[in-house]
C-alpha cells in the first residue's frame, strides 16, 4: 500500500491504434509567448493528450527517429545521431549507447494545469531503453527546463528503471512521476499552459534492433483543493466485470528488495489483475527467477517490473502503465476522472480502473485498515451504486472482492486534502487512476473514453 505523498495520477488503454479516423494530425508548435492554453472544455479540470497513430509519429521533430507503420504504429530509431555514456547511479556501471530523439509539437493544454503526469507504452528488447522528458510552458510565457520523467526499460539487466530526484527550476518540481507547479495557490496563480515531450531511444552501438514507442503523452490537471466531494448519482443498474483476484498480503516478506515485499505491492498487484483480465500472461521464462514454492509468481514479477530504483517502490504511476503495455495487445495510461459517473462509464465499457485512494480506518466501512496511499481495482457497481472493488489488501485471494459504500469511496478517491489519524492535513489523489485495455479498443470503449475526456 504505497503511494508517494506529494503526487497524484493515472489511466488508459492503447488507443494507440484506434483507426485512421482518430489519427488526426497533431497541432503544430509555437513560440512560448503564444502558448496560451486552448479553451477549457466545459466542466473539465483534466486534459489528456497522447500520441499513438502513424500521423502522430510523423509530426514533431525527428533527430534520427522515424515513424513505423503497421497495425500498431510506433516510433523507432532510423539512424542514430550520436553516442552517449550513461553511468547508472543505482549500479555504478558505465555503458555507451547510441541514440536518436523525437520531440513532440507543443501541446496547448485545455486546462491551465498545476500538474502533469506522463504515460508511455514501449517495447524495449534486451540492450535498449528509453528516456522520457517533459518541458512545460507557463501561463506567464516563460518556458521551463527539460525534466526527466523516467529512464525506462521493461527489464532491469541493462539499466535500473528509475525516476530522477532533485529536478526543479524554482517554479515547478518533479515528484517521482509528477511535474507539479510549486505554489499554485500563490498570487498570480502560475499554471502550466502547454508542454512538449522528448523521447530519447537508446540501443547498444551497432545493434540492429532498438526500442519502439507505441504511445506517449501526458495528463495535465488542475484539481481544486477540497476535503469533501459530493457523491454522484448512481446509474441504478448493477454491472460487474470478472477480473482475477490477487492479494498482495500473501506476498508479505517476499523479495524485500522490491519495496519491502508484498505488503507494499498494491499497485503491481492491481496491475496484474487487470492485465490478466485482458488475457495477458507472463511467460514461464519471465517467472523463472521466482521461488517455485511461491503462489502467484506473476505478482512478484509485476513488482520487479514496476520497481523504481530512485523512488524505491513499485507505485510509480507511469511505470505501472508502461508495464501493462509490455503484454501483447495491451495499452495503458494514467489519468484522472471527475466522478464515479465517469468511472461507471469506463467499467460498463469493459475497462476496469485501478484507483488511488487514501483514508483513515473509520472513513471506509468494511475496509478494516487505514492508509496514506493505496491502489485498488474497481470492477463494478451494485444496483444501489456502491463500488465493487478488487482490493489487494485482503489477506487471501478469495477475500479480495469488496463492496464499499458509494459516498465514502467517492470521497476518499476524489478529494485532494484529508485529515490524517494524527490530526494533521495530508494529501489525496484527486481522482487518479490507471486505465488499461486493448491497444485496439472496441467502438464502445472508444466512445466511453471520449465521454470521460481521455480521448
Amino acid at each position: 500500500m504505497t503511494a508517494p505523498t506529494p503526487r497524484r495520477a493515472v489511466l488508459v488503454a492503447a488507443l494507440a491504434v484506434a483507426t485512421a479516423a482518430t489519427a488526426a494530425a497533431v497541432p503544430g508548435g509555437g513560440s512560448p509567448a503564444a502558448a496560451a492554453p486552448a479553451p477549457r472544455a466545459q466542466g473539465r479540470s483534466v486534459d489528456n493528450r497522447f500520441w499513438f497513430s502513424y500521423g502522430h509519429w510523423r509530426a514533431g521533430t525527428h533527430q534520427g527517429t522515424a515513424a513505423a507503420a503497421g497495425t500498431r504504429p510506433g516510433l523507432e530509431i532510423r539512424t542514430p545521431v550520436g553516442r552517449t555514456e550513461y553511468a547508472d547511479p543505482h549500479t555504478g556501471r558505465k555503458s555507451t549507447w547510441e541514440y536518436a530523439t523525437w520531440t513532440s509539437p507543443l501541446h496547448r493544454s485545455t486546462v491551465p494545469a498545476t500538474e502533469a503526469v506522463p504515460s508511455w507504452n514501449a517495447r524495449t528488447p534486451a540492450g535498449t531503453w528509453i528516456q522520457v522528458e517533459l518541458c512545460a510552458t507557463y501561463t506567464d510565457g516563460a518556458t521551463g527546463p527539460w525534466y526527466v520523467m523516467g529512464r525506462w526499460a521493461s527489464g532491469d539487466t541493462d539499466i535500473r528503471r528509475t525516476s530522477v530526484d532533485g529536478q526543479t527550476d524554482g517554479r515547478s518540481t518533479v515528484w517521482t512521476d509528477t511535474l507539479a507547479v510549486d505554489a499554485p495557490a500563490a498570487a498570480g496563480g502560475l499554471r502550466i499552459a502547454g508542454w512538449r515531450m522528448r523521447l530519447t531511444l537508446h540501443r547498444r552501438p551497432g545493434a540492429a534492433d532498438g526500442p519502439t514507442v507505441w504511445l506517449a503523452g501526458a495528463m495535465a490537471s488542475d484539481i481544486p483543493d477540497r476535503f469533501t466531494v459530493p457523491a454522484s448519482r448512481p446509474s441504478g443498474t448493477a454491472h460487474e466485470l470478472k477480473v482475477p483476484r490477487y492479494s498482495q498480503q500473501i506476498h508479505t516478506g517476499r523479495y524485500p528488495e522490491y519495496d519491502n515485499g508484498g505488503e507494499a505491492w498494491c499497485s503491481p498487484t492491481s496491475s496484474q489483475m487487470v492485465i490478466e483480465h485482458f488475457g495477458g500472461k507472463a511467460e514461464p521464462a519471465a517467472l523463472a527467477w521466482v521461488d517455485p514454492s511461491y503462489t502467484d509468481p506473476q505478482v512478484c514479477h509485476a513488482a520487479r517490473s514496476t520497481y523504481d530504483a530512485a523512488y524505491k517502490g513499485c507505485g510509480n504511476w507511469s511505470f505501472n502503465a508502461a508495464y501493462a503495455a509490455t503484454y501483447s495487445g495491451l495499452a495503458g495510461v494514467v489519468t484522472r476522472l471527475a466522478s464515479l459517473t465517469d468511472l461507471e462509464t469506463v467499467v460498463r465499457a469493459g475497462i476496469p480502473a485501478i484507483t488511488s485512494t487514501s483514508f483513515r480506518a473509520d472513513e471506509l466501512t468494511g475496509a478494516g485498515y487505514g492508509t496514506a496511499g493505496h491502489l485498488m481495482t474497481v470492477v463494478g457497481f451494485t444496483a444501489a451504486g456502491d463500488v465493487v472493488a478488487n482490493d489487494p489488501h485482503a489477506q487471501d485471494n478469495p477475500s479480495v472482492r469488496r463492496v464499499y459504500k458509494r459516498a465514502e469511496w467517492e470521497n476518499i478517491w476524489l478529494r485532494t486534502k484529508r485529515t490524517a489519524a494524527a490530526g494533521k492535513t495530508a494529501s489525496g489523489s484527486g481522482g487518479v487512476c490507471y486505465l488499461y485495455g486493448p491497444a485496439l479498443p472496441s467502438a464502445a470503449q472508444i466512445l466511453a473514453l471520449r465521454t470521460v475526456g481521455v480521448l
